[in-house]
């Protein structure tokens, strides 16, 4: 059976399909709406192993709500360019930065889950005049979640089970790849609520991010996001990012976590206020790692009730 084209990604909807140049690559990005630059930009960025169709609710929500909301395909997922360079946290908190001025705005809000949450915490940190606010689900600041990798054994235990094989060159790709991208399926009954997996959105999501992970590079690219993360632990300029990163954020910040959630835990993700003087920790209802798929209604209300602080 032949790879999934990229073009795959672009699934239609009450939705625009967006081709944005910034940081010197392509980004495929999605948007509700007219593209009105008077509205107040939010960017919603994904996590490991998914695409910018995570955020269909929020899209929808948001743009309800008076915001132009886009969402993206991030550096070497889905529809985006895969370069073989650039997931280190300088670049791509880079290219958050650049997308917003690409898309005609000054600022913008950033909305992140996972891996994207991460990204919202380094774009607000390295380029703090670009964001007004952030909103993180199921996402700590990279220097709360290394120290409870370090201090937690719980966390560790959580978290290293899988971080670590994501290490392994070519085999790690073989084993997101293989079996047709079952390695997807697994992770999402391992880190969801199991009412949800009993829905029929539940089976759509596993389906379209199965064949996401198996488009030609993604695979390759979505793991050079946790090598560089590991790698860079014992490296200058891993310990200059977390240097830099240590500083507070003055800005509204929302952390969410799903309330089952067993792969972030409560404590590490509600340490992040250490570097953050304005962060609201919030839970959502029945819900595990996916918090805005899961529960879009209760993250929808928090996301709401947070951007009106900006």
């Amino acid at each position: 059976m032949p790879a999934p084209d990229p073009s795959s990604v672009r699934i239609e909807g009450p939705w625009t399909h967006l081709d944005v140049r910034a940081n010197g690559i392509r980004f495929h990005a999605v948007e509700c709406g007219d593209g009105n630059t008077d509205r107040p930009l939010v960017l919603l960025l994904h996590g490991f192993g998914e695409f910018w169709w995570s955020w269909r609710h929020q899209l929808e929500s948001l743009t309800a709500q008076g915001y132009r909301a886009v969402a993206l395909d991030l550096r070497g997922y889905g529809d985006s360019d895969k370069p073989p360079r650039g997931y280190d946290g300088w670049t791509l908190a880079g290219d958050t930065n650049a997308l917003i001025r690409s898309l005609g705005h000054a600022d913008a809000a950033l909305v992140g889950h996972a891996d994207g949450g991460l990204v919202c915490w380094a774009t607000a940190t390295l380029h703090p005049r670009a964001v007004r606010s952030i909103a993180v689900v199921g996402s700590p600041h990279p220097r709360a979640l290394r120290y409870a990798v370090v201090r937690d054994g719980a966390q560790r235990s959580a978290f290293l089970s899988g971080f670590l094989g994501n290490q392994l060159p070519r085999t790690a790709e073989k084993t997101l790849t293989k079996s047709d991208g079952a390695f997807i399926a697994d992770m999402f009954a391992r880190r969801t609520a199991s009412a949800w997996q009993h829905t029929d959105e539940y089976a759509e999501v596993i389906r379209r991010n199965r064949a996401a992970i198996q488009i030609p590079g993604v695979a390759f690219c979505s793991l050079e996001y946790r090598r560089w993360a590991f790698r860079s632990q014992l490296r200058r300029d891993g310990v200059k990012f977390l240097a830099l990163m240590n500083q507070r954020l003055h800005i509204p910040v929302l952390a969410v976590r799903g309330h089952l959630d067993d792969y972030m835990l409560t404590e590490t993700v509600s340490a992040s206020r250490y570097w953050a003087s304005r962060m609201t920790y919030a839970e959502v209802d029945g819900s595990g790692h996916y918090a805005h798929e899961e529960n879009p209604g209760q993250t929808a209300e928090l996301l709401h009730e947070h951007l009106q602080l900006v």
